[in-house]
């Protein structure tokens, strides 16, 4: 039998491949040991079979604290473990799954593990895993994260205060302008009747007529700034008390009884349910009063002719709770917060049904809070009416006369005629306004210049109007309920010219700053004249206007 000799060449050559591959084998294994990444090796039942140098100073242990451990006891998160394996049993390749490693010195470690497992078959060898640390990284995108929700945090505050701060400007120019509207309208009537009264001689009645309306305008202007200057004491804290003991009955009953009057002209009903047990309260009576006084003011405005202010007054505990109730338009539920804010009115537009500058309430809140008390409101919504409850802190009794509350009085007659800077002879002209004595001024002064009068209370009645007597001229204020002036003139001009739409037409109005001007220039008028104005001056302005303009055919 023949036997094959290894020859001694490729002994040696065999030799020395091994001695290649043993060196490449701990060159390779140098190069995992001293790797820059963490680098460990787990067994099917989780122990750590092996780790380099890497993994053991990335997590501080010594070499035998880790290996031989299992490597549950690492990871902060033990859910983390069984997703791991699950997904690796599965012959899944994990790559850069993020978990957090739990250090010797009690920190956690956010890293990147890339994992795959030695199979022999279907045997689970171990697993070899790749351990990135990117803690810094992590706590970078978390800075980042912070400071964008800072700045996102900070971006709503600054749009919110520019919000508010422009909801500030908007109500202040809306309540400037209702100021200037409500100041200037009772003066067109004051101005105008003074004016004739100086120029012309008047019977008794007419003399009378002419006064009454001269005092109910000023009255109705001293009320206003009243409530002005209430609101700057509030404001700057130089609103004073005279405070003694007084008995509750008393301002109610001398507001209710100043209040019933105007009650009865507009068909509302005034009902009073007192509580015969009340004892006093303190307060300054005046105060107190025109606290009920406004609160029945508001009620009585706000309530359509037929309905029921109900005022009722009854002790619970320690404190007496004042109620005025109405059956009027009521409050809507976004509105109801701000009820009691200064400069604030449900209805700010020119088209608005109710004069006033919205004080009265804010006035109210402050007074009642100056005597110890607190003041809310109650409505279902709109149409159903408004509840507003005074709660004040009760005091032995003393009762005192307080003032009596201010009375508005009808409208008066029309006086005679006075001198006219120019004539307007044959001139038709159409008065839209919704306040009695501007029409009545206006239809007396410019009447007896010569012109054919007609007025209107509102827009639906001067559209009428307008088809009806074809005026050569129209004067219209702006605020006015339900359709403003500004609507009116933009439906006049919608009109074709045989039926008024080119019709000469002067904004006579309360309204009257610059942008009031402006807007009402562009909606159509030819011209825009403030109020107060004196009959003079409306006439001359007339005139020339009238000579410059087309008439309607």
């Amino acid at each position: 039998m023949a036997t094959d000799d290894v020859s001694p060449e490729r002994s040696l050559a065999e030799s020395a491949n091994l001695e290649e591959l043993r060196r490449r084998e701990r060159e390779l294994a140098d190069f995992i040991e001293n790797a820059s990444v963490g680098l460990h090796w787990v067994g099917a039942d989780g122990t750590i079979l092996w780790a380099n140098q890497a993994e053991l100073d990335l997590l501080g242990y010594a070499r035998e604290e880790y290996i031989g451990s299992k490597i549950s006891e690492f990871h902060a998160d033990r859910d983390v473990i069984s997703d791991i394996l699950r997904r690796l049993m599965n012959r899944e390749t994990l790559h850069n799954y993020e978990a957090r490693l739990r250090c010797k010195d009690g920190s956690v470690r956010h890293v990147l593990i890339s994992s795959n497992v030695m199979w022999e078959g279907e045997k689970f060898v171990h697993t070899r895993c790749f351990t990135r640390d990117i803690t810094e990284r992590k706590r970078a995108e978390d800075e980042l994260r912070e400071s964008r929700r800072q700045l996102e945090e900070l971006l709503k505050r600054e749009q919110s205060a520019r919000a508010e701060a422009e909801q500030a400007n908007r109500l202040k120019d809306e309540f400037l302008a209702v100021v200037s509207h409500e100041l200037r309208t009772p003066l067109t009537a004051i101005l105008g009747w003074a004016h004739m009264l100086r120029v012309k001689r008047f019977d008794e009645q007419s003399t009378a007529s002419a006064l009454e309306t001269i005092e109910r305008n000023a009255r109705a202007q001293s009320q206003l700034i009243d409530d002005l200057l209430d609101v700057s004491r509030i404001i700057t804290g130089n609103l004073r008390l005279d405070v003694r003991q007084v008995e509750p009955g008393s301002f109610i009953g001398a507001a209710v009884e100043a209040l019933r009057p105007a009650a009865e002209a507009k068909g509302v009903r005034i009902q009073k349910a007192m509580d015969t047990g009340v004892v006093s309260v303190a307060g300054d009576p005046a105060r107190l009063q025109q606290v009920v006084w406004n609160l029945l003011s508001n009620a009585i405005k706000f309530t359509p002719r037929g309905g029921k202010v109900q005022v009722r007054l009854e002790r619970v505990d320690s404190h007496i709770e004042l109620a005025v109730s109405d059956t009027g338009v009521g409050i809507r539920a976004e509105f109801l917060p701000h009820v009691f804010d200064r400069f604030r009115q449900a209805d700010q537009k020119t088209t608005r049904h109710h004069g006033g500058l919205g004080l009265g309430l804010a006035i109210v809140r402050h007074l009642v809070e100056l005597h110890g008390g607190t003041v809310e409101a109650a409505s279902p919504g709109e149409g159903q009416g408004a509840t507003f409850v005074v709660k004040l802190p009760i005091v032995p009794v003393y009762q005192k006369e307080t003032l009596a509350g201010r009375v508005h009085p009808a409208a008066g007659e029309e006086p005679p005629a006075y001198d006219c800077p120019e004539r307007l002879d044959g001139l038709k002209v159409l008065v839209a306004d919704d306040e009695v004595d501007t029409r009545e001024l206006l239809k007396v002064g410019i009447g007896q210049c010569g012109a054919e009068v007609v007025t209107a209370g509102s827009a639906r009645e001067a559209l009428a109007a307008l088809d009806e007597t074809r005026p050569d001229l129209l004067i219209s204020d702006i605020g006015m309920p339900g359709e403003d002036g500004y609507e009116l003139i933009r439906k006049v001009r919608a009109l074709p010219a045989g039926r008024g739409g080119k019709v000469p037409a002067i904004a006579l109005t309360a309204y009257a700053r610059t942008e009031d001007r402006l807007r009402a220039l562009r909606a159509g008028y030819q011209m825009h004249v403030s109020k107060p104005v004196e009959l003079a001056e409306l006439v001359a302005v007339m005139a020339s206007l009238i000579g410059r303009g087309d008439r309607a055919e």
